[in-house]
């Protein structure tokens, strides 16, 4: 829904806050309203992020359901939730009969189940609540689970001047009219008509010889998939069908938008070890438990490096300069997975990798050994001058351009296996390509070294 004033040049300033809090303390509510009415719902969300919890409540419950809606649909997830826990099922139920059905879904959702089936009960427009009832029945990461039930739509065998007259009814039900779609008898899907041809196309002209095709989604489809349809063909919304091609819905571009903002926050925590949704205010357990399973990972890595190098003592013992290049090894190799297997889980996540695994491991292992021989041959440089001896700078030289060829392949080979197996590729981007990559460089070290040295 759309605000009376939409304010972009807002700025949270001390002033404002004050301001608002002390009409706050002292229940101006006229003054109050006045105030908060010439700000978009989304600054009264940030407004309502700085003041307290009792405050926050305050402002909710003075304005009107329509504001208030929007206002809780902006707040900060968290936030949302304690504003949830302090109102009553029958307020809930109230702010969401002024919601489209996606977003009421979303915030019923978020709802322990006992609580999400009083605030339903409390649902007075029964359409709306069957409809709401519908789509939390569908993953919340699916098509159905993105989808609204608001949309506008008319019959193939309509004129042009019945649709016109019909479509005016159902466009006050939608906040903004992207698409009419065109069904049939049946309530299937055929198409959808142009805004421009619908206004200068003759009154009793068939609605079936003005209709486009259209692209739609299947209810079951992942929200991923849907993000790509819509971003291949730039839409702006997409029709949602079953399995038969009925119309159900519709997803917008702000719902998909919404959809790959989370999604973004979800891998990206998944890359930097974290194996649930966390943030800065969770608590200590909370954040223990989201970094504690990778951390381990770590150390169970580290140690298997130890034992690694355990097992070549007798190396050290004799080149203890191996011991000094360690940790450079062991570097290259976790920058290197982690470079390649970011690019792999970028072009996964924008559907442009193409072609056999096979060839794409080839192309990354010529590449790995390119930049594994330049770099190579500055070590070689290096180790020569500052040693002396050329032998124990090839030795490390030529350790070094395989372990970047091996870890190359493996942070190529892990996202695209992850990736056929319908995990979250990721999670290689993370510590354990990293972890994985620092053991198997260390090993391909020695090994290398002890083999070129006649240790």
């Amino acid at each position: 829904m759309e605000s009376k004033s939409e304010n972009i040049q807002f700025e949270l300033s001390p002033e404002l806050l004050a301001n608002v809090e002390q009409l706050i303390v002292e229940n101006k509510d006229k003054e109050l309203q006045t105030l908060l009415s010439e700000f978009h719902f989304a600054d009264i969300a940030e407004i309502l992020e700085e003041v307290n919890l009792e405050q926050a409540l305050y402002v909710i419950k003075l304005l009107d359901s329509e504001t208030t809606s929007d206002v809780l649909m902006e707040l900060d997830e968290d936030d949302r939730e304690k504003v949830l826990e302090n109102l009553s099922a029958k307020e809930i139920a109230e702010e969401v009969e002024e919601l489209d059905t996606d977003d009421a879904a979303d915030i019923i959702a978020e709802l322990p189940e006992e609580r999400q089936r009083n605030v339903i009960s409390q649902i007075e427009d029964e359409e709306h609540k069957a409809e709401i009832e519908e789509l939390l029945a569908y993953d919340e990461d699916s098509a159905g689970g993105l989808m609204a039930k608001e949309l506008v739509k008319v019959y193939e065998t309509w004129t042009v001047a019945g649709c016109l007259r019909r479509i005016k009814g159902q466009a006050e039900e939608v906040t903004r009219v992207h698409s009419v779609y065109v069904v049939d008898k049946n309530e299937k899907l055929v198409g959808r008509l142009s805004l421009k041809d619908l206004i200068i196309t003759k009154n009793e002209t068939k609605i079936a010889d003005i209709s486009k095709s259209v692209d739609s989604v299947n209810v079951n489809d992942d929200g991923e998939e849907v993000a790509k349809v819509m971003q291949k063909y730039d839409l702006e919304a997409i029709p949602v069908v079953d399995d038969k091609n009925t119309l159900l819905g519709r997803i917008t571009i702000d719902d998909i938008v919404d959809f790959i903002k989370e999604e973004a926050e979800k891998d990206y925590q998944l890359a930097a070890g974290l194996v649930q949704d966390v943030d800065a205010e969770d608590s200590i357990f909370e954040l223990t438990k989201a970094r504690l399973p990778w951390l381990f990972l770590g150390l169970i890595g580290g140690i298997g490096a130890f034992l690694i190098m355990e097992g070549f003592q007798e190396a050290f013992n004799k080149y203890a300069v191996l011991f000094f290049f360690t940790p450079l090894i062991a570097a290259m190799a976790g920058n290197v997975g982690v470079q390649s297997s970011a690019i792999i889980v970028q072009g996964l996540a924008n559907d442009d990798i193409k072609g056999s695994i096979n060839r794409r491991l080839l192309k990354e292992m010529f590449l790995a050994l390119l930049n594994g021989v330049i770099l190579a041959l500055f070590l070689l440089a290096f180790v020569w001058i500052e040693g002396g001896e050329f032998n124990k700078a090839l030795a490390i030289s030529v350790s070094l351009i395989a372990v970047i060829v091996v870890a190359g392949l493996i942070g190529t080979f892990v996202p695209l296996f992850l990736d056929k197996r319908g995990i979250d590729p990721a999670i290689a981007t993370g510590p354990f390509i990293t972890t994985s990559n620092d053991i198997f460089g260390i090993l391909i070290y020695f090994w290398i070294a002890k083999l070129i040295l006649g240790i």
